[in-house]
């Protein structure tokens, strides 16, 4: 019976591969030799890369790379801020301000047409050329104010009185400055943070900046504009204009120190931009957000 089976099962083989090729695969051959050679090599460049890695970790160790960076090497967090309770008081009475009125009122602005949107602050922007170019003279960047005038009288001109950026076309890029960044260059101290209503963050040498601003814009007064009635409502308008083009909200985060973010990121961002302004000065680098003295 087995002999049988053993019978049938070949005929079914040799009858359903009499239409196909058969390939007999060989197991290759046993080479012990070889094989140890290329693991003898395996293991000589694995030790090249363990001897190559230690060689690194001593130099570091010697000194010879850059040290890690350390929680040291991380800018402070401290603030000067005395009038903290005051400057609370400020932000919320900002943040109900924005929200009940600014907002609304900017919303409302964006729903202009594109084209007079971008008109207006163009022309805002224009006119700020003219405060830049006092403050460069006083920094003694003169070469930064000749760029700035020129801006102004492009614009001016061909620029329909700055409705349009053409100066901007001409690749002659905005660099805008003021009288907190003049008293920076003049070794000026940052000093206490101070959120001023309305305006929002700022510092006290940069809120004595706001006025000195102010006084040179009353004081050359272009085209009569900042006089008068006309000055009241320039000054509504490009408020509204700027606040339009400010993605910020006040809470949306609805992180519990948001005021804490916000004054930091503030007094950073205006120590960074003192390092940069003294940046051929050593001497004028500070490194905490207080008066030298503190």
């Amino acid at each position: 019976m087995r002999a049988a089976h053993l019978v049938a099962l070949i005929s079914v083989a040799l009858c359903g591969c009499a239409s196909r090729s058969i390939d007999i695969h060989s197991l290759p051959a046993e080479t012990p030799a070889a094989d140890n050679a290329v693991a003898a090599d395996n293991a000589a460049a694995l030790a090249a890369v363990v001897a190559t890695a230690s060689e690194e970790s001593g130099r570091q160790a010697a000194g010879d790379t850059a040290p890690p960076v350390t929680p040291a090497d991380a800018p402070s967090m401290y603030t000067y801020d005395p009038w903290e309770r005051f400057n609370r008081f400020n932000y919320r009475f900002n943040a109900r301000f924005d929200e009940a009125v600014f907002l609304p009122v900017a919303n409302g602005y964006r729903r202009l047409p594109g084209p007079v949107r971008s008109g207006i602050h163009n022309f805002f922007g224009n006119l700020s050329e003219i405060d830049s170019v006092a403050n460069y003279i006083l920094q003694w960047r003169l070469r930064l104010g000749v760029r700035s005038l020129g801006r102004f009288a492009i614009n001016s001109t061909l620029g329909i009185a700055g409705l349009f950026d053409v100066a901007n076309k001409l690749h002659i890029a905005p660099a805008l400055t003021g009288f907190g960044t003049t008293l920076s260059k003049w070794g000026a101290h940052p000093g206490p943070y101070l959120v001023i209503p309305f305006f929002g963050p700022s510092t006290l040498r940069d809120a004595v900046g706001l006025l000195g601003d102010y006084g040179l814009s009353y004081g050359i007064n272009v085209a009569d504009l900042y006089r008068g009635v006309q000055a009241w409502a320039l000054g509504v308008t490009n408020a509204i204009d700027e606040r339009a083009n400010i993605s910020f909200r006040y809470y949306a985060t609805g992180s519990p120190f948001e005021y804490e973010t916000i004054r930091f990121f503030y007094v950073r961002k205006r120590l960074i931009e003192d390092e940069g302004l003294h940046k051929k000065d050593p001497a004028m680098k500070r490194d905490v957000a207080k008066p030298a003295g503190e």
